[in-house]
Parts: structure tokens; C-alpha cells; sequence
């Protein structure tokens, strides 16, 4: 074979090498985009009537909210209690059932589901973590339990099924925690949903006595709601039995009504939250921080092979990292307006690590591949 022939065939060889580099390194940043960004929209709200009888489903993405602050004056907001009835589908899921949230003071009392445990969490300000209290085994999927929690302003006491669980005598709730927007089966602040089904929720302006609470137990559950006494100063009460639409009333005043969306929705959806508020002692961080290392590997690896081979820069590990910190950037600040994604600081942090590895991985394997497939010129 002549040496023209020879070298039409190598220039032949290394543009099939460039292209086959450069169409993996498009084809990589899409799938990163695709997967880091899909559904690219707010989907439909999961919440269904349950039909035959009073309450509402919820499932993977579901949520109801009231339409503003619920405004509750009172003469003595020194004590509050509630109660919820609900239903959880799964065990082993960490999501908020409700939230009381606002946006003014960046005041957040949530109720959580941990696994089978019950967290009550109340935060104040920009991220300050006042206080919570955790009660143990009151979650079993498919298992209804009604939770009833009371505070006279100083302490709090939780009763399960209306039975005492759990007493803290420094975490104490008032009427102004609930003088705020109460959003059911997401958190306020980030998509946490929270599937089952809840039949019933009351709030009053008072600190219900053990009688009390055993009493509007056995009357929600055997009655579907309980009789309220003028001394127990009810100020919401949701049945949850119009069976239809997309308003829950307050069966005792106007204007506190809570609403079915159309479309899911955070109310206020974080953007870039910061690492230290992201972590959890739970395996799925962990899990969620491995799939977005590996996620930005073939990034860093086909990225570096298309710099250096291809485009042959000088600096093309720093040109490869900078450009998986800017993609996961992207991603990040565009996910703070898709309610069923997460913005945080530890993804772009995780991101760019991967990126690295996946350089790494390169400049590893560009030795031997280069013995094989020869170099490209």
C-alpha cells in the first residue's frame, strides 16, 4: 500500500475517532440534562377523593394548601392543639405530612413521617433549628392512626390513637405557629410528598386534656368527627366530606378553606440549600450522593477525551471540571423551579467530584487506548 494510501486511511481512521468522541460527549450531556431535568414541568397534582367514603388520597406528588395565611386571633394564644387521622401507604419513606410555613418570618412548624417514626419539627428565621420531638413505631403502611398533639405554650404532648406517647417540656407550640400557610403532603420548602390518605384535621385554641383527646378519638373514628365543646375553642376543622371538587372547607368559619391545585407546587422552593441543611442520617443521602457522582463520570471521561484528543488543549482537565461544575450549576438553579426536583449545594458539589473522577478515569485508561487505537491526529 503507498504512503498516500496509508495516510488517507489514518486521517480516515482518526475523523471516525473524532466523531465518535464528540457524538458520545453530546450524547452524555444530554442523558445529564435529560435525567437531571425531567419532566421539564410542574405535573398534575396527585390528590384523589377517596369516593365511598370522606377523606383524600395522595400519591407520589400530591399536595393541598391553604390559599394564604390562616389567620387566627385569639384572646390567649398561649395553647393550641390538633389532630390529624390519616393513613400512610409506605413504611419506609421520609416525607412531611404537613407544614405550617411562612414565607414573612421564615417560621416552619412540620410534622414528618421518619420511616414508622413521627418527627414534629419547628425552625425559626433563616435556617435556625429551634427545637422537635421524635415519637417512635406510630407509622405501619396501610395501618390508619389518629395523632393528636397539645401544648399549654411551655410543653407538648403527643398522643397516639388517644393514648399518651410522648411528652417534651421545653418544645411548646402557640396559635402563632399556625398563623401561617398550612400545606398537606409536601414540605413548603422542597418536594418531600408524603403518599396516603388523610380523613380528617381539627385545630383549637386550647390545650385538650387527656379526656378530652380519648373522647374526639373515639368520636372521629367510630363517627368520622368529633363534637366539640365551646371550652375547647375550635378554630379549624376539616372532614373532608365533600367527596368532590377541589376546595376542603372549614366547617366552622370561612375564609380558612384549604385547595386542590391542578398542577403540584412548592410554595417556596429553596434554591442552592446550603449542604449542612440537606444532610440527613439516612441511607437514601447517601444513595442519592453515589448516583450523582456516577451520574457525572462519563461527563468528566468523554469530555476529557474530546478536549485533549480532539480539540487538543493545553488545559483540558480544568476546561473538563469547569464544565461539569457549570452543567450541574445549571441544573441545579433550574431545578429550583421544578417542583419535583431538589436545588442544593451538595448535588453540585457531588456533580463536579464525579467530573473529576471521570477525568481520572481518562487520563487511567488514554495510555492503553492509545496503544490499540493508535493516536489521534
Amino acid at each position: 500500500m503507498s504512503q498516500s494510501a496509508i495516510a488517507a486511511l489514518s486521517s480516515y481512521y482518526s475523523n471516525v475517532q473524532r466523531k465518535i468522541i464528540g457524538a458520545a460527549s453530546l450524547l452524555t450531556l444530554s442523558g445529564i440534562l435529560i435525567a437531571g431535568l425531567w419532566p421539564f414541568h410542574s405535573p398534575k397534582n396527585e390528590v384523589y377523593w377517596l369516593g365511598n367514603r370522606d377523606g383524600l388520597r395522595f400519591g407520589h406528588h400530591g399536595t393541598i394548601l391553604s390559599s394564604g395565611p390562616l389567620k387566627f386571633a385569639s384572646l390567649d394564644g398561649s395553647s393550641c392543639s390538633f389532630e390529624i387521622w390519616l393513613t400512610p401507604a409506605l413504611t419506609w419513606k421520609t416525607a412531611t405530612v404537613f407544614a405550617f410555613y411562612s414565607s414573612l418570618s421564615h417560621r416552619q412548624f412540620s410534622f414528618q413521617q421518619s420511616d414508622t417514626d413521627l418527627v414534629l419539627r419547628r425552625e425559626i428565621g433563616d435556617g435556625y433549628h429551634q427545637s422537635s420531638l421524635d415519637v417512635n413505631e406510630v407509622f405501619q403502611k396501610d395501618k390508619p392512626v389518629f395523632i393528636t398533639v397539645t401544648s399549654d405554650g411551655q410543653g407538648m404532648a403527643v398522643y397516639i390513637d388517644g393514648k399518651l406517647a410522648a411528652r417534651s417540656l421545653r418544645f411548646g407550640l402557640s396559635t402563632e405557629d399556625f398563623n401561617a400557610t398550612l400545606i398537606v403532603a409536601t414540605s413548603p420548602l422542597q418536594s418531600n410528598s408524603w403518599p396516603g390518605m388523610v380523613r380528617g384535621i381539627a385545630i383549637y385554641n386550647s390545650d385538650l386534656n387527656a379526656a378530652e383527646v380519648f373522647r374526639h378519638h373515639q368520636e372521629w373514628t367510630q363517627k368520622g368527627k368529633p363534637i366539640i365543646d365551646d371550652n375547647e375553642r375550635a378554630l379549624a376543622l376539616y372532614l373532608f366530606d365533600e367527596r368532590a371538587g377541589n376546595i376542603v372547607y372549614n366547617h366552622l368559619r370561612s375564609g380558612d378553606d384549604l385547595n386542590l391545585p391542578e398542577r403540584y407546587m412548592v410554595v417556596h422552593q429553596l434554591l442552592l440549600e446550603r449542604p449542612w441543611k440537606e444532610f440527613i442520617t439516612h441511607k437514601s443521602y447517601m444513595q442519592d450522593a453515589l448516583i450523582n457522582i456516577c451520574g457525572f463520570v462519563p461527563l468528566g471521561f468523554f469530555f476529557a477525551a474530546y478536549f485533549t484528543s480532539v480539540r487538543q488543549m493545553q488545559r483540558a482537565i480544568f476546561a473538563t471540571i469547569v464544565l461539569g461544575a457549570l452543567v450541574s450549576l445549571a441544573i441545579e438553579v433550574i431545578q429550583a423551579y421544578l417542583p419535583t426536583r431538589d436545588s442544593g449545594v451538595t448535588d453540585l458539589i457531588t456533580n463536579t467530584f464525579g467530573t473529576g473522577v471521570g477525568v481520572a478515569l481518562y487520563h487511567a485508561a488514554a495510555l492503553p487506548l492509545a496503544r490499540v487505537l493508535g493516536p489521534i491526529r
